[in-house]
């Protein structure tokens, strides 16, 4: 008799196990990503291997070790979730998140759409990357606010059109897509009116930003355009990176960059990985997924990680062994932690994230 039971206990935790297989979930599951050194290669749409970072027009140098960006991958979509087993997996493994799908796919946003944001968000991070660079360097770089993409539903269809030149925002001037970006997160869900300039000359626009949520599953308002920052570069940079979309590569590109445009090595031939946003005047940002990037950058051999300041929360108590994590607000900063790790410096000297 107790045999039997035993055998009917087993028969039925198997048959729950098989239904929670099957049963729909509302989460995705964020993991560790590829890792690509900016001073070396990455793989072309056709599969061959090409210089991630490309200059030409001036002087370029050897580099050496490594400059890492790191990525996270998403497992699941609203087409096909993670099974119960496999989110109860991710739980115990601290390289991984799961979080509301909500938040990785925002509603009324398709899986293409986000793929096109996402796309044009790299884009735009390349062209600040470089502006961020070349400005550091001395180089003077002119920029303009260009419209490239009016999103299909979005508060801007009908009013703004691709090609349209942003020229302020409430009467202030603009620099970048960034200073746009943030001049819209300003008010909060106001309307803002947008000075404009187009074949026929200048004009004045007034348009009411939604809201949604980002990566981070921050609040942020967007008034449903792709802008994009466009530059005189006095030497031409180009990034080959496919297969890998938004902004959070951007500080790596310009250190990879600056790097390849200076003689020595920025990082002293060691390995070292990072993470954040950057904008032309050198302001890091926070980004989603730092730790899964932080196991990543790990896991690829990167012995030190450039952490925006903005995400310290989530980087204590995360921190994976063999790995040295340094916050950084803006490009000067990283330069200064680059110039210690590389001359063998006391580290322990440095910006960490601590606990409040």
């Amino acid at each position: 008799m107790r045999v039997s039971i035993g055998v009917w206990s087993l028969v039925v935790a198997l048959a729950a196990l098989v239904a929670l297989t099957f049963i729909p979930t509302q989460y995705v599951i964020q993991r560790p990503g590829p890792v690509y050194d900016t001073l070396g290669t990455a793989p072309s749409a056709d599969g061959a291997q090409v210089p991630l970072i490309e200059v030409e027009g001036t002087r370029t140098y050897e580099t050496g070790g490594a400059l890492n960006l790191t990525t996270v991958q998403l497992m699941g979509n609203r087409e096909r979730t993670p099974s119960w087993l496999e989110l109860a997996t991710a739980w115990l493994d601290p390289s991984r998140a799961v979080v509301p799908i909500d938040v990785a796919f925002p509603q009324g946003l398709t899986a293409e759409e986000r793929d096109e944001r996402n796309a044009a968000l790299m884009v735009n991070s390349q062209h600040e990357a470089t502006a961020a660079a070349l400005i550091e360097l001395g180089y003077d770089v002119g920029a303009t606010v260009e419209v490239v993409e009016v999103i299909e539903d979005s508060p801007s269809v009908g009013v703004l059109e691709v090609g349209d030149v942003i020229l302020a925002v409430d009467g202030r001037p603009l620099e970048s897509a960034a200073d746009l970006r943030a001049e819209i997160q300003k008010g909060k869900g106001e309307a803002v009116e947008l000075t404009l300039q187009d074949g026929d000359g200048e004009r004045t626009v007034t348009i009411t930003p939604e809201e949604t949520t980002d990566d981070a599953g921050e609040t942020v308002w967007l008034i449903g355009v792709a802008p994009t920052t466009e530059y005189d570069f006095p030497v031409d940079v180009t990034i080959q990176l496919d297969n890998v979309g938004g902004s959070s590569a951007g500080m790596m590109f310009t250190l990879g960059i600056i790097d390849t445009l200076t003689p020595g090595q920025l990082n002293g031939g060691k390995d070292v990985a990072g993470t954040g946003t950057i904008d032309a005047s050198g302001a890091v940002g926070p980004i989603g997924g730092i730790r899964q990037k932080l196991y990543g950058a790990r896991d690829a051999g990167a012995d030190y990680f450039l952490a925006p300041e903005t995400n310290c929360d989530e980087v204590v108590g995360h921190v994976p062994d063999g790995l040295e994590v340094f916050s950084t607000g803006t490009l000067d900063e990283s330069l200064e932690i680059l110039e210690v790790i590389a001359e063998g410096g006391d580290t322990s000297e440095l910006p960490t994230c601590t606990a409040p």
